[in-house]
C-alpha cells in the first residue's frame, strides 16, 4: 500500500503522523489539537525519530503544547520517545493503561540495544528486524497517571477517550476515540497492509476490540502500523484473527505441532487473497503459539529469541507464501 511519510490532517484538528512501510518499528502516531494544548498519541521508536516528529508538528504545538501524551500499548516504537516528549514539556501527563505501565519495563531500550549489538546469529537475526533504528542512551519514561477500563482526558476543550481493550496485542492496550472529529487512534489494535502479531491474547479479546470499534460512530481511524483507514480496515483485521483462531484450534485439537501448524496455516494464509499481499507473514507463529497457550495453561511458549527465529524462517519460504 502507498501512502506519505509524514504529518497527515484528518480535519477537526486532527493529525496522524505516518511511517511507511508500516514493518518491524515503523509505526504511526497522533495528534489531537484543542484551545491552548494538545494530545500526543504514542511516540516513535527512538528519540530521533520522535524529535523529528515533534519537529514536524510543531507549527501546530506552538501555540498549543503538548499537555497530555497516551502510550496505547508498552511496545517500544509506541514508548521509546517518551523522554524526547518530557524533554520539550517536562510537565507533560504520560497516561496508560496499569498493564501497560507495568509491562513497559519488561522490555528496556538497553535490551534491543544489546540484541543488535550482539555477535553471531542472534545480532544478526535481531538486526534484521531492528537494524535500522538507534537504541543506545534511551531513557525509558514510564507512564504517572493510569488507569483501567476508561479514562476521559479533557484536551483544550474537548474530550477524549481512552478505552482498554486489552489485553490483546498486548496487556493492555488501549484505544483513543475522538468523539467530536468521528475519528479513533487504534494503537496496535490494528496493523493495516501488515499481519498483525498477537504477544498476548488471547485473539477473542482482539475480535472484541475490533467489535467495539465497529460499533462506534467513526470515519477516520488511525492504525497502529500502515496507512490511513476506515472500518472496511477493523473488519479486515478481525477476519484474520477469526480465520487464525478456528484454523490454529482446529490443529490444536488434533495433536498438530505448532510450528508445524504455523507453517501449514501460513501456507493457506498465502492462497488467501484476502491475507496474502499483507507484509510480515511470519508472524503467524506467534499468534499460532498464542492460540496454543490460550487453550492450554500448560502449553510451553518459546523465548523470544526463538520466536524472532520462527517468524524469520517462515519468511524465508518456510510457508511458501506467495
Amino acid at each position: 500500500m502507498t501512502y506519505s511519510q509524514g504529518l497527515h490532517e484528518l480535519g477537526d484538528n486532527c493529525f496522524a503522523y505516518l511511517q511507511p512501510d508500516g514493518g518491524w518499528g515503523w509505526s504511526n502516531a497522533g495528534l489531537i489539537v484543542g484551545e491552548g494544548q494538545s494530545l500526543l498519541v504514542d511516540t516513535l521508536f527512538d528519540t530521533k525519530l520522535t524529535a523529528a516528529m515533534l519537529d514536524t508538528m510543531s507549527t501546530h504545538t506552538a501555540a498549543a503544547p503538548i499537555d497530555s501524551l497516551v502510550n496505547t500499548h508498552a511496545n517500544g516504537d509506541h514508548c521509546y520517545g517518551n523522554s524526547e516528549v518530557r524533554a520539550r514539556w517536562s510537565g507533560v501527563d504520560i497516561v496508560a493503561t496499569e498493564a501497560t505501565s507495568r509491562e513497559m519495563p519488561e522490555v528496556p531500550p538497553s535490551m534491543l540495544a544489546a540484541l543488535n549489538k550482539a555477535p553471531g546469529d542472534v545480532g544478526e537475526l535481531f538486526r534484521n528486524f531492528f537494524g535500522e533504528f538507534d537504541f543506545d542512551g534511551i531513557e525509558l519514561e514510564l507512564p504517572n497517571t493510569t488507569f483501567a477500563g476508561r479514562h476521559t482526558v479533557e484536551v483544550g476543550g474537548r474530550s477524549v477517550e481512552l478505552i482498554e481493550v486489552g489485553p490483546a496485542h498486548t496487556a493492555g492496550d488501549a484505544i483513543v476515540h475522538v468523539p467530536d472529529a468521528a475519528t479513533v487512534y487504534t494503537g496496535d489494535i490494528l496493523f493495516i497492509g501488515g499481519t498483525p502479531i498477537v504477544w498476548a491474547g488471547p485473539l477473542g479479546n482482539w475480535v472484541a476490540a475490533c467489535d467495539l470499534m465497529l460499533a462506534m460512530d467513526i470515519t477516520t481511524v488511525v492504525p497502529g502500523h500502515g496507512p490511513l483507514t476506515d472500518k472496511s480496515g477493523v473488519r479486515e483485521v478481525r477476519e484474520y484473527l477469526c480465520f487464525v483462531d478456528v484454523e490454529a484450534s482446529g490443529r490444536h485439537a488434533a495433536g498438530i505441532d505448532a510450528f508445524d501448524a504455523a507453517r501449514d496455516i501460513g501456507r493457506a494464509l498465502a492462497a488467501d487473497e484476502r491475507f496474502s499481499e499483507w507484509g510480515d507473514f511470519g508472524r503467524i507463529a506467534v499468534n499460532v503459539d498464542t492460540v496454543y497457550r490460550s487453550l492450554d495453561p500448560n502449553y510451553a511458549t518459546p523465548d523470544v529469541v526463538e520466536q524472532f527465529r520462527r517468524m524469520a524462517e517462515i519468511e524465508a519460504g518456510g510457508a511458501a507464501h506467495a
